[in-house]
């Protein structure tokens, strides 16, 4: 389904002359994070419920121009940039604009996320890896390399934390067994974050140590 059919509108935005209670009534009425604010059947941002509750209520939102927050996408926005626009704006709520800057509606942020949790990369059968690496020495194409050079098939990775220039990248691998891919990204100077059952590196050495323990209290 084209993404522009998750478009709705529903709600009308609101005019810069109309009052701050306006926006006030309308966010305890819903659940969104933003309202889309208009002027002359313009759009030129969202109004935040946490700065609407902090306004005067008899005053109009013109004299608040200086707080809203001018974030939008296109009608033919690929939906993983919705999505990031989402999270970059701390918003529920994303304006939708055609290329002559026409207001169409907005996407919700929930039915974005549906259509990632309809991608291979979680509705596909298989396992999820975390691996770490230093900034400068990672690279997809060689993790691509060890994971098709283990006979599996790789059905998404990304890289979900950066820290002291330490990259962690999240994989989802379909296959059932990721022992031998776990080895070889080791080989390669990975580091294995994520546990896993199947992982008998880590199974070993526990089993070594416990019997080390054991041996030293005889």
């Amino acid at each position: 389904m084209p993404l522009s059919h998750y478009i709705i509108n529903d709600i009308k935005p609101l005019n810069v002359n109309d009052n701050i209670r306006d926006a006030q009534e309308l966010f305890n009425q819903l659940t969104y994070s933003h309202i889309p604010i208009e002027k002359e059947t313009i759009y030129i941002g969202c109004l935040s419920e946490t700065d609407a509750h902090c306004f005067e209520a008899n005053k109009p939102i013109s004299e608040f121009l200086f707080t809203i927050e001018g974030f939008y996408v296109r009608a033919n926005t690929p939906w993983l940039d919705v999505l990031e626009a989402f999270a970059q704006n701390d918003s529920n709520i994303m304006p939708v604009l055609d290329e002559k800057n026409n207001y169409l509606g907005y996407y919700e942020l929930n039915d974005i996320i549906s259509l990632f949790n309809e991608t291979p990369f979680f509705a596909e059968p298989g396992g999820i890896l975390i691996v770490e690496k230093g900034l400068n020495d990672y690279s997809f194409s060689e993790i691509s390399q060890i994971i098709e050079s283990n006979n599996a098939k790789l059905l998404g990775a990304f890289i979900s934390k950066t820290e002291n220039d330490v990259v962690q990248i999240t994989i989802k691998i379909g296959s059932s067994g990721l022992n031998d891919i776990i080895q070889t990204f080791r080989r390669y100077s990975y580091n294995i974050v994520s546990g896993h059952e199947e992982d008998l590196f880590i199974k070993n050495l526990k089993e070594r140590s416990d019997y080390l323990k054991k041996y030293l209290n005889m």
